[in-house]
């Protein structure tokens, strides 16, 4: 979660289950996190990224990771819990989510939240930096335009080793043309590509979050190892990747600076 500030943020308790706790902005779910289980994600799309955390490295090896867009640290927790010892950082825009995160819930070993906009944090990071970066940026339930287009993945590109993942959230709804393009950005960027959605998603019957992750090096991917995971998820989801995600994106265009309205990193 990357949102406006909005004085109705609060974090309330699940009636199901004690010891969550879900962040609502204004009355909406942005976040959800279990303070005894950092590993119970209770959001279908945190769980793919979760399971895409898991595959991209074998099993509790630390990782240094990027989270743009921090809510109530979900990710980072689960990363501290299954990949001990990784070094996370976390950057958010909002800095009364970032202060109420921080007084009301445990904090996360070896993470460092910072309050900033994601394009300038990104820009302003080394290159091959982080093994992992993650997207979750939103602003009125609206990816902002500024890292949308191919000038940022490039840069968040640059950020990332050369067996590094890029991971981002994608809201839409069908027939799904923000995905489409950007899957198109992300390709233009990126040699590997994939995407993961609930299989009504893909059929066109739903809104809801579809999951993108890119690699530089091409097969980088554990497109079958997902496939099998995520298939088995309560909500299950399918993966499109090689020619079944070059029919989904058609005659999709990457999406640029200029495309969007943006002639540069934008501050704030």
């Amino acid at each position: 979660m990357d949102s406006e500030a909005d004085d109705r943020l609060e974090l309330v308790v699940d009636p199901a289950r004690r010891t969550g706790r879900t962040l609502l902005a204004g009355g909406v779910a942005q976040s959800y996190v279990d303070v005894a289980d950092p590993r119970h994600l209770h959001f279908e799309y945190v769980r793919r990224m979760a399971t895409l955390v898991d595959l991209a490295a074998p099993p509790g090896l630390p990782r240094a990771v990027l989270h743009l867009g921090g809510g109530a640290l979900t990710l980072p927790r689960y990363v501290a819990a299954t990949r001990p010892g990784s070094a996370q950082r976390v950057v958010e825009r909002d800095a009364a989510v970032v202060r109420l995160v921080a007084e009301e819930l445990p904090p996360v070993p070896e993470v460092v939240v910072e309050v900033a906009d994601a394009r300038n944090a990104v820009t302003a990071s080394a290159v091959d930096g982080y093994d992992l970066v993650l997207a979750d940026i939103y602003r009125a339930a609206r990816m902002p335009g500024h890292v949308a287009g191919v000038e940022f993945v490039a840069e968040v590109a640059r950020t990332l080793r050369p067996d590094g993942v890029y991971l981002v959230n994608v809201t839409d709804l069908p027939p799904l043309v923000f995905t489409r393009v950007q899957v198109a950005t992300l390709r233009a960027v990126f040699a590997d590509v994939c995407l993961v959605a609930d299989r009504r998603m893909l059929r066109g019957r739903r809104y809801g979050n579809v999951v993108l992750a890119a690699a530089h090096r091409p097969g980088r991917l554990p497109v079958r190892r997902l496939a099998t995971r995520v298939a088995a998820d309560p909500v299950p989801g399918g993966v499109l990747h090689g020619p079944d995600l070059d029919a989904f994106v058609g005659g999709a265009r990457p999406a640029t600076d200029a495309t969007l309205g943006f002639p540069g990193p934008r501050g704030g």
